[in-house]
C-alpha cells in the first residue's frame, strides 16, 4: 500500500449470498453507518440486513407533481384572467376545467424532474471519481463476487476491530482501499 494514499476503507470479499447478507446484519449490528453492499445481482432480503429505510425519492416527485399542478393552474389564470383577459359570451376568466390538461401535463413533467434530480441528490451524483473504481478485484462485483466495504470515514472504524468484525462475518479476503 502507498504510504502517501489516504485509506478509503476496508473491503471484504465473499463468495456467496448467504454470507454477505448475514456479514451485513453483523456490520448492521456493530452500529456502522458509512458502509455498503456490492453484488452482481439483487439479493432478497438486504434491505432489512442493511438496516436501510425507504427511499425519499418518492417525496422529491410529489413535490415536484404538486408543484407542476399548481404551476400550471395559475399560469393558465394568470393568462387568462389576468394577463390577457377576453370577455367571451360572459363566461369567467378562469375555469379549473380548462386549466387541467396543462396541469396534469406540468404534474408529469415536474414529478419526472423532482424525482430523477432527488435521486441525484440523495446520491451525492454526480461523483467523477470513487476510490473502488480502482481496486482491481471490485470488478469482480459484477460478475461472481459479493462485497461489504466499511469507509474509514465511519465513526466506530478502528482498523483492527474491523477486521476481526469482517473475518468473522466469514469474509475470504478482506484488503485495504486507498484514495
Amino acid at each position: 500500500m502507498d504510504t502517501s494514499a489516504k485509506p478509503f476503507g476496508l473491503l471484504a470479499e465473499f463468495d456467496n449470498t448467504t454470507d454477505v447478507l448475514h456479514a451485513a446484519e453483523k456490520v448492521r449490528d456493530a452500529g456502522f453507518r458509512k458502509w455498503d453492499v456490492y453484488m452482481p445481482f439483487p439479493i432478497h432480503g438486504m434491505d432489512r440486513a442493511m438496516g436501510l429505510k425507504n427511499s425519499k425519492v418518492g417525496w422529491f416527485a410529489f413535490l415536484g407533481g404538486l408543484t407542476g399542478y399548481a404551476t400550471g393552474m395559475v399560469m393558465i389564470w394568470w393568462m387568462n384572467a389576468i394577463d390577457y383577459p377576453i370577455l367571451i359570451g360572459g363566461k369567467p376568466m378562469f375555469s379549473p376545467y380548462g386549466a387541467f390538461p396543462p396541469s396534469y401535463e406540468l404534474t408529469i413533467l415536474f414529478g419526472a424532474f423532482g424525482s430523477l434530480f432527488g435521486m441525484l441528490f440523495l446520491n451525492r451524483l454526480p461523483r467523477l471519481h470513487h476510490p473502488l473504481l480502482k481496486h482491481k478485484r471490485f470488478a469482480l462485483a459484477t460478475h461472481d463476487k459479493f462485497f461489504v466495504v466499511i469507509e474509514t470515514a465511519d465513526p466506530k472504524y478502528s482498523e483492527t476491530e474491523t477486521r476481526k468484525l469482517l473475518e468473522a462475518a466469514g469474509s475470504t479476503r478482506i484488503e485495504m482501499v486507498v484514495e
